[in-house]
């Protein structure tokens, strides 16, 4: 292990993954002969469906937004599902406890409802993922133990992709699928131990890479865009799920410091989706890379994959996809130049950016 690495003895386990041990079902009894349970021989019922909205209170929302938050909004309403509030207030340094609330209030002003989420509260609560790290620390050691992590030390520069959502960074001189480098490998080991013992380790002090296996291709069906194949080593190559921070004080949203670094989005949304029994993501296309990454980390840490559904973006009059730099999309704007809900929702753009 990495010398530059404190372990300290605060052990965690998975919250979300506790066993029945006391069942009062009945079970077979050895006769000599094979038993079949009738009821394994029925179908199990598909789980009620659970979406989710997860804004990034990093700046004001846009017109692209609004379009996928509201399509996740009708697909939860017509599965009657539950539709859940997520923020995802991970960067420490553009997160803005202004623009959480400017979400929320934008959203609602939308016609978008939910069931759960950080002002309504729910089963599932905290709802913002500054206060959840207790979730990724353990779905993280989970991952050291099995041997899919190794400590990288590439420079902050190389790393500040990894805190937000691929497409809340990417250039936007950038394809919206080319997110990240692929990483050429710099501190990646021949080989990686299992760490059966690792319950009482931190990741202080390291930033932490999932090593991809080269050459797999990663295939999923999109309910909206089709068939999806990705090649990992090639399409995309180990990325970071644990970055060090060395900040200290409280981050911007006000709520509590972590002191051990902080966990990438991918790792973050895997470890909530999955705690949260979320059945059904939609987001939008610049983010099918990442869900490549993302059934990656759902099998190394043995979760269900949800399903996916990814919309089309939204672009400019040039054709160039919208970021939250396009102040003269943003909700708030368009609300304050006197646009109604169907005009943002509406196909064409209503103004230029």
């Amino acid at each position: 292990m990495n010398p530059g690495c404190p372990i300290l003895a605060t052990p965690l386990s998975l919250g979300w993954e506790t066993a029945n041990l006391n069942s009062t079902q009945p079970s077979a009894i050895s006769t000599g002969y094979n038993v079949v349970s009738v009821s394994s021989l029925i179908p199990s019922p598909a789980p009620p469906y659970r979406g989710r909205l997860a804004p990034s209170p990093t700046g004001c929302l846009h017109l692209g937004h609004a379009r996928t938050f509201f399509a996740a909004f009708q697909r939860a309403h017509a599965a009657d599902g539950t539709l859940v509030m997520r923020m995802e207030d991970l960067d420490p340094d553009r997160s803005r406890t202004e623009y959480a609330d400017a979400a929320l209030e934008d959203l609602r002003w939308l016609g978008i409802h939910w069931h759960e989420g950080p002002d309504v509260g729910g089963p599932y609560a905290p709802y913002a993922q500054s206060q959840r790290n207790p979730i990724y620390l353990a779905a993280w050691r989970r991952l050291v133990q099995r041997g899919f992590l190794y400590p990288c030390r590439c420079s902050r520069k190389d790393l500040a992709v990894a805190l937000s959502a691929p497409h809340e960074s990417a250039n936007s001189g950038q394809d919206p699928l080319d997110d990240e480098p692929v990483y050429p490998g710099t501190c990646r080991p021949a080989q990686i131990q299992m760490q059966p013992t690792a319950n009482d380790m931190q990741p202080e002090g390291c930033n932490w890479r999932f090593r991809v296996p080269d050459g797999e291709a990663i295939e999923f069906n999109d309910l909206n865009l089709g068939p999806q194949r990705f090649i990992a080593g090639v399409d995309f190559g180990d990325f970071v799920v644990w970055r060090r921070d060395s900040k200290s004080g409280p981050p911007r949203t006000g709520l509590r410091p972590w002191g051990v670094g902080v966990p990438s989005y991918q790792l973050a949304s895997v470890a909530d989706d999955a705690a949260m029994a979320i059945t059904e993501v939609v987001r939008g296309a610049d983010l099918l890379k990442s869900t490549a990454r993302q059934i990656l980390l759902n099998r190394a840490l043995g979760f269900s994959n949800p399903s996916w559904f990814h919309c089309h973006l939204a672009v400019d009059h040039q054709g160039r996809r919208l970021a939250k730099r396009h102040d003269a999309l943003s909700i708030r704007t368009l609300r304050q130049r006197g646009f109604t809900p169907a005009d943002i929702l509406s196909t064409d753009l209503p103004i230029e950016a």
